[in-house]
């Protein structure tokens, strides 16, 4: 997603749907609580409905019609598009954590999607409300609002062995994921093979990477 598609929205309208993202840490926190087997289940039905709420928008015109009364204010340009046919950032969420959980252990799980929900709202907001100086691609408002909370995150997030040096761990590997290198990489794939959707896992895989190493997980 580029700086200008992320603008193409009212900040008012953006702060409404980063809440409603934020209602995606709900994910990590449950699944902490439950099973495996229990977090799959659940996830695939939340998935299902949501592709197929998301699709009829796409493909039944009368739906759709429907779906952007209520829901339009908050979709960007790029999921507007009736060309390209592009599900919504809620559905690219619940399929990105669904594959997640099936593939990673839960306490990588936890800890990167919980750094990719909150860390990502608040670097977007903060960086579109208060970016005055520019860092690379980004603001450098946003940018520490993402290294700031994702510090917050990896401290609080559940550890194996709760020492310093795997909270270093943490947080090294999720800095080296808010890369511009690494973002052009994954955007690349992503577009290359379905957007969103492999953006997110790559970001929950290379986020938690040297974590994972760390504690003897390999992928």
């Amino acid at each position: 997603m580029t700086p200008s598609d992320r603008a193409t929205i009212h900040y008012r309208d953006e702060v409404v749907r980063k809440l409603i993202h934020l209602c995606s840490l709900s994910i990590p926190v449950i699944y902490y609580f439950i099973t495996r087997n229990e977090a799959i289940i659940i996830l695939s039905i939340f998935t299902f409905i949501a592709l197929l709420i998301d699709l009829s928008r796409l493909f039944f015109p009368g739906f759709g019609k429907i779906f952007l009364l209520f829901f339009g204010f908050l979709l960007r340009k790029h999921e507007l598009d009736n060309n390209k046919k592009n599900l919504n950032g809620a559905t690219y969420v619940l399929i990105s954590a669904l594959i997640c959980v099936l593939l990673f252990p839960k306490i990588i799980f936890v800890t990167a999607f919980s750094i990719l929900i909150i860390s990502d709202s608040l670097a977007a907001l903060i960086g579109r409300k208060f970016g005055r100086h520019k860092f690379l691609s980004k603001s450098l408002e946003g940018t520490l609002a993402f290294f700031l909370s994702g510090s917050v995150v990896v401290l609080l997030s559940p550890k194996i062995e709760d020492t310093l040096i795997e909270f270093l761990i943490g947080i090294s590997a999720f800095w080296l994921t808010d890369s511009d290198g690494f973002k052009m990489l994954t955007m690349g794939i992503g577009r290359f093979f379905s957007g969103n959707m492999i953006r997110h896992i790559l970001a929950c895989k290379h986020a938690c990477f040297n974590f994972s190493f760390r504690n003897s997980f390999s992928f």
